[in-house]
């Protein structure tokens, strides 16, 4: 038999180098997803941290409100709200992290990440107080920020309901 008649082998250059790189490229490839899932883990784990510690420390801190009396002070209570609002804002960016690990679809990460958005500017309007800026023109711009802030996330939100698939978080 010739070598003219003889089935080709697998062992030419051409047919070696493409399954190596594919190979080489699919493991790196799954490494990488590997390590960056991990890594996902991690900063859900730090983020469970965080808001265990924080609602610790908003204990520890209406506790020693009451003992001390300034309980009854509005920005002592202005204080717990923003502490409060500033967990959910942990717990919503937990959530997110989680998405990504659980490999959710986009539209549950966006829902997830407006919802975290609304919290965070309705915080910042709470505890928003003008005496914090150096002049009334600095705090009306800052309000006035807030306020498209707001209203473009409000805007996001509408158009996930109207022009999104017709299931939402709240009935999940």
């Amino acid at each position: 038999m010739s070598s003219a008649d003889q089935p080709p082998t697998e062992r030419s250059s051409d047919s070696v180098e493409p399954g190596l790189s594919t190979s080489l490229a699919e493991r790196y490839s799954n490494a990488m997803g590997r390590f960056v899932h991990g890594v996902e883990l991690a900063a859900a784990t730090v983020f469970a941290g965080l808001f265990a510690i924080g609602v610790v420390d908003l204990i520890l801190q209406i506790f020693g409100a009451v003992q001390s009396g300034s309980i009854t002070d509005p920005l002592v209570v202005i204080g717990f709200i923003d502490t409060g609002l500033l967990l959910l804002i942990i717990v919503e960016v937990y959530q997110t992290v989680l998405a990504y690990v659980e490999e959710n679809d986009t539209r549950r990460i966006v829902q997830l990440v407006i919802y975290t958005g609304v919290i965070a500017m309705v915080r910042k309007v709470i505890i928003f107080r003008t005496s914090e800026y150096p002049t009334l023109e600095d705090a009306v711009f800052a309000a006035g920020s807030y306020a498209i802030i707001i209203f473009a996330l409000v805007g996001l939100l509408f158009a996930e309901r109207v022009y999104g698939n017709g299931s939402t978080l709240l009935s999940d």
